[in-house]
């Protein structure tokens, strides 16, 4: 067949000119028309480029239009039901588990980076807080907690959370002003808690038992916070808003305590032999006539009893601000909740068993304790339950400090060998032996490389760092199950100060996605100290 006869002559240059744009695909029967096979490695690199790309347009969109988008036009039922429907089947093909090369284009996608930039964001956003009521014996210990920590009640995990930011705060105070004077000691400082249902009634100060030669402070006369021997370490706080009480069913008074900040805080941790508590002795299980004597570290009882020069000591300031709080509200129901990270947890144990004896009709004591050492031998932990003292120890596996001080045998193995029958021997080392250490009440273990944004080899600082524990128990759904995928709590806190322990898809994607407000508050933090955690 001619062209020429079919064609007109002068529209025959735009047949020509499509013809030579047109190119065959080739036929899947045809091996020798088939086009070449893209390579699954270029593949890859294409789809990454897209989602970055698409990434770009995304945040330049942000940036340039920061009030909220108008409001979508409302849609038909029937077309919002077909793109559920077309949505569960693609989710449910899961096709980054077909093919792992998409697994970090899936990451990088819109729906992910959106997810990312809300954790990143320093807006609060909280599991919800529940009514107690009638439960709030139950969420405060009275039961040592049976039932609600192997999968975590979703109540309790919102009140330990809040419990921890309490001693966030405390840290806050601290670095905010570490030094001490004499005047302030009279008046207690003002403190940003996180719930302002609360109000500061009184200031904690501790005092080492040792001290610093004097051309310490001549050589640094700037750092003369570290080497002071009483210092700022916590607050009593008590519920005042209505509204709040009739929640938690009850009015609380909170004694919230940091961990170690200066350098003869230090040097008291180290002071680890075991030294009496008291005078008094309490017997064992019932099952032999050995007597146990509790014992304590030495360090740590320090800190605790030690008056200062301007200041009673930590124990005398307590009990004080405690009998005062329960005369002032006598009448009502009454609980004291007693938080303390590192040092804190430690010297909250001090606390709760002080308390515990202070008054014949002392309220409930509950500790909540957060990567804190061993305090005591066996018949300092027995003395504790004895007086009803109960203690939550949220734990990190990774975290060392959990672990010390204590040089005999682990928890765990000294069970195993008391029910052997190897009790009085056991007895016998635990008078006898200075580092005969072990851990009060219950535990809820949890662990950094659980956690989808924290580097499973993770250093010693970022295990034992509380903002990694509140991580870690915001994300926490049982033993044996992933971590929480609905988890609210900000990562933004934990990206400013474990940086290096981020992973490095996040804290790439965080530097865009919030480099201002990471570069504002970096500004108006540089007067502020770190966390020594």
């Amino acid at each position: 067949m001619q062209i020429g006869s079919t064609l007109p002559s002068h529209n025959l240059h735009l047949f020509r000119a499509k013809r030579a744009n047109f190119h065959c695909s080739g036929s899947p029967l045809n091996p020798q028309n088939r086009s070449p096979i893209q390579k699954p490695e270029s593949l890859s690199t294409e789809i990454t480029k897209k989602h970055l790309f698409n990434l770009e347009k995304l945040l330049q969109k942000q940036s340039k239009n920061p009030n909220p988008p108008d409001p979508e036009p409302v849609r038909s039922e029937s077309s919002i039901n077909g793109e559920n429907r077309a949505r569960g089947i693609l989710e449910g093909l899961n096709l980054s588990r077909v093919w792992p090369e998409m697994k970090a284009a899936e990451e990088m996608s819109p729906r992910h980076l959106n997810r990312l930039q809300r954790l990143l964001s320093k807006s609060a956003e909280y599991s919800p807080r529940n009514n107690l009521g009638s439960r709030w014996r139950d969420y405060h210990g009275n039961n040592n907690w049976a039932g609600l920590l192997d999968p975590l009640d979703e109540n309790l995990r919102r009140e330990v959370v809040r419990f921890g930011e309490f001693i966030q705060a405390a840290y806050h105070c601290f670095h905010s002003n570490p030094a001490t004077s004499t005047e302030e000691t009279q008046w207690p400082r003002h403190v940003a808690l996180p719930d302002r249902s609360y109000r500061v009634t009184k200031s904690l100060y501790a005092t080492a038992s040792i001290g610093l030669p004097k051309w310490v402070d001549e050589v640094a006369p700037d750092l003369g916070w570290m080497t002071q021997r009483s210092s700022w370490v916590g607050y009593v706080a008590v519920c005042d808003d209505r509204r709040e009480i009739q929640r938690m069913g009850r009015r609380d008074i909170v004694i919230s305590l940091r961990g170690t900040a200066t350098c003869l805080e230090w040097a008291e941790n180290v002071r680890d032999l075991l030294v009496p508590l008291s005078h008094e002795n309490q017997k064992s299980d019932g099952i032999d006539d050995q007597v146990l004597h509790p014992k304590v570290e030495c360090g740590f009882l320090s800190l605790f009893r030690t008056r200062g020069v301007h200041v009673p000591s930590l124990a005398e300031l307590v009990v004080e601000e405690v009998k005062r709080l329960m005369e002032k509200y006598k009448g009502e129901t009454l609980s004291i909740t007693i938080t303390g990270h590192s040092l804190g947890a430690a010297l909250a144990l001090l606390v709760g068993d002080e308390l515990s004896t202070c008054a014949p009709d002392v309220p409930p004591v509950a500790v909540f304790s957060f990567g804190g050492p061993r305090v005591g031998n066996r018949a300092f932990a027995n003395r504790l339950n004895s007086n009803n003292v109960k203690v939550l120890r949220i734990v990190n596996s990774q975290d060392v400090i959990t672990r010390v001080p204590g040089m005999f045998v682990s928890e765990e193995l000294d069970k195993k060998l008391r029910e052997t029958g190897a009790r009085k021997l056991l007895n016998a080392l635990d008078n006898n032996m200075p580092w005969a250490y072990a851990h009060v009440g219950t535990e809820l273990r949890v662990d950094t490389k659980m956690s989808p944004f924290l580097k499973p080899n993770a250093d010693v600082a970022c295990c034992h760092d509380l903002e990694a524990y509140l991580h870690l128990v915001d994300g926490f759904l049982a033993s044996n199950c992933p971590f929480r995928p609905n988890a609210k709590r900000s990562l933004w806190r934990l990206l400013n100060e474990q940086r290096s322990n981020v992973k490095r898809l996040y804290t790439s994607k965080a530097k865009t996605l919030s480099l201002n407000n990471l570069e504002r508050d970096t500004m108006s933090m540089s007067t502020c100290l770190p966390s020594p955690s």
